[in-house]
């Protein structure tokens, strides 16, 4: 099993597998990782025509089969991204993760195909899930807790960033945002802006870059939401948009409190104090799995517009998926 930052070394010294389970509860990570996977595999022209993108509610085994066993058109190697093979419903799931289990060991013995399955949790007894064996592997995606992991991506996505942070700085930053990745991601760079290029990030930088971010009421608007109150939502909403609190920012919040409410409606468990988790567990309850499912969906696609693929203004954006989450 790889991490995501061995993962990326292997690319980077043109080591591609051909086949990945991309497994785990962070989007973020989840998402950066099929994309460097597609960036290293599709290369040169014609990407369109040996790319394949299924996704596990509606594809059938044979549509998988074509699809890796299509050749590649002007180039060495082809893509086929299966996402969420497990989430079909009915006689037709067995169907399709008894064929995927037969297609990774097609695809580690006929090279030319890459084969992706993206999954937010798997079944480690599974038959397909045994199947990611050497060469192929899976990547690891569980998001860092807290402690050394957390510090550890921190420094991590800084030296991505060309930000360089002191391990007092990483740690308070640490303490202050916790596991939401996108919103680390997005004070990380604040951060380095602060302190500007070539200087090393201290605990003064990041006390400045965050102040603003403890002082606003955000856990308010998660409150607001997880209750399904869609005009207090929006009301807390305004005043922290007003206030200048940024949209990554308040977007990272909400994928956390969201990717939390699905763990606990999973009956999975959570870090925080009594209160918080009885309070998470009150919220859960107002939701099913799919509408979580769909509220995790629809933050994704809110990042997605956030970093210039929307029409609509940030502010917009926000508007419209703080509607959608609580209704």
């Amino acid at each position: 099993m790889l991490k995501p930052a061995e993962l990326l070394r292997e690319l980077a010294k043109g080591q591609v597998r051909p086949a990945y389970l991309v497994v785990g509860a962070e989007p973020l990570l989840r998402d950066d990782a099929v994309a460097a996977i597609r960036a290293a595999v599709l290369t040169g022209g014609a990407v369109d025509w040996n790319l394949d993108r299924l996704s596990g509610e509606s594809t059938s085994p044979g549509a998988l089969q074509d699809a890796v066993r299509a050749l590649p058109v002007m180039a060495e190697h082809r893509l086929v991204l299966l996402v969420e093979p497990e989430r079909r419903r009915g006689a037709g799931a067995k169907l399709l993760t008894d064929a995927l289990a037969d297609v990774v060991t097609e695809v580690i013995g006929h090279p030319g195909t890459v084969l992706v399955v993206v999954a937010e949790k798997a079944d480690r007894r599974a038959r397909w899930i045994k199947a990611f064996v050497e060469p192929a592997t899976h990547v690891d995606c569980e998001p860092p807790r807290a402690g050394r992991a957390l510090i550890s991506f921190i420094q991590s996505e800084a030296a991505r960033q060309g930000v360089a942070f002191d391990d007092p700085a990483a740690a308070l930053l640490a303490e202050r945002i916790g596991p939401q990745l996108l919103m680390l991601r997005q004070e990380i760079a604040k951060c380095g802006l602060l302190a500007g290029e070539g200087v090393t990030v201290t605990t003064a930088h990041v006390a400045d870059s965050t102040s603003s971010v403890a002082e606003q009421p955000i856990w308010d608007l998660t409150d607001a939401i997880g209750e399904r109150q869609v005009g207090r939502a929006i009301q807390i909403l305004a005043r922290l948009q007003a206030s200048g609190a940024a949209a990554p920012m308040l977007l990272g919040v909400l994928a956390g409190h969201f990717r939390k409410l699905a763990l606990v409606k999973e009956g999975r468990a959570v870090v925080g104090p009594p209160f918080v988790v009885r309070k998470l567990e009150s919220q859960s309850n107002r939701f099913t799995r799919r509408g979580l499912r769909d509220g995790l969906d629809r933050i994704h696609a809110a990042d997605t517009a956030l970093k210039g693929m929307g029409s609509m203004s940030p502010e917009m954006t926000l508007e419209d998926l703080v509607i959608e989450l609580t209704g």
